[in-house]
């Protein structure tokens, strides 16, 4: 067993790395390239391991997940050989830490459970649109207007609703989001960051197995290995109850909790999008505060 979680956990640390060597052009580290056809997507392992200062067998002992304790000196010689910002590096740097634990087994999933006085937050937050969700962005409470601000979401029962299978499954996340290509990048990359320190996590591997086999442009961006994408302090929403509507988006980890997170939405008062705001807030059934009770019949 412990055998076994070595070996998925340095698979996951060579997943990155050569994902991310793929992905940087010999150009961009300052190498020169003749003129003949490179068969290899970006880097080739021998000049990465070259720019790392490490040698060619070590480096693909890391990228095949054979080595699973490398130094934090050559984990920042390969940081700095692919030009990571700090958000990559650090990512590199926990999984090169999982893989040297040996996990004997995967952990299991967090609560969903949001303690009672975060939902009297959530309603004290009205109007603007707030919810709470977990690491692998399951809607777990929520106010009246951060349910309604994802339209079509609460058609959707409870335990399915989730953000990430919002924004590449749910018809109506097409026409919400004028910036649809920005929004589920970000989306990916923040997964593939929580899945690279937790790959065998029940809660995150179905969902990940869910949307590999049902969407080809999550798929698409999963395969890319991106960490470090950032969700757009605004967000324009072309809503079909209140018409076109920009926010100012805010979320934070909730102290205490087992990786959830709130998100609120916030607009200048006296605009037409605070304006937007409070109507979603007005005419949403207030029923969306308590989970339990947000269950739609169906026919």
């Amino acid at each position: 067993m412990a055998s076994q979680s070595a070996n998925s956990e340095g698979a996951e640390l060579g997943r990155f790395l050569r994902a991310r060597r793929t992905r940087t052009s010999p150009g961009h580290v300052g190498l020169t390239v003749g003129a003949g056809i490179r068969r290899t997507p970006g880097l080739r392992r021998e000049e990465l391991a070259t720019l790392a200062g490490i040698s060619i067998d070590y480096y693909v002992r890391l990228e095949r997940g054979k080595e699973t304790r490398p130094s934090p000196a050559v984990l920042d010689y390969l940081a700095r050989a692919l030009h990571m910002d700090d958000q990559e590096h650090q990512h590199l740097r926990e999984l090169a830490a999982r893989a040297a634990r040996y996990a004997p087994e995967p952990p299991p999933a967090p609560s969903r459970t949001v303690r009672p006085h975060l939902k009297l937050l959530l309603d004290s937050l009205r109007p603007k649109p707030a919810y709470v969700i977990s690491r692998s962005m399951d809607m777990l409470a929520w106010n009246p207007g951060g349910l309604a601000l994802y339209a079509g979401l609460d058609d959707w029962p409870v335990n399915h609703r989730n953000l990430a299978r919002y924004l590449f499954l749910h018809p109506a996340a097409r026409a919400l989001f004028p910036d649809r290509a920005r929004q589920i990048t970000a989306c990916v990359a923040r997964l593939r960051a929580v899945a690279g320190i937790a790959p065998d996590a029940p809660d995150l591997t179905n969902l990940v197995g869910e949307l590999l086999l049902k969407s080809p442009d999550f798929a698409r961006l999963w395969e890319r290995y991106e960490v470090t994408g950032r969700k757009p302090a605004q967000k324009t929403f072309h809503h079909p109850r209140v018409g076109t509507v920009t926010l100012t988006s805010q979320s934070m980890d909730l102290e205490g909790t087992p990786g959830q997170r709130i998100g609120v939405y916030t607009a200048e008062p006296g605009t037409p999008d605070h304006d937007a705001m409070i109507l979603l807030d007005m005419t949403t059934p207030t029923a969306g505060t308590a989970p339990q009770k947000a269950q739609r019949r169906r026919p």
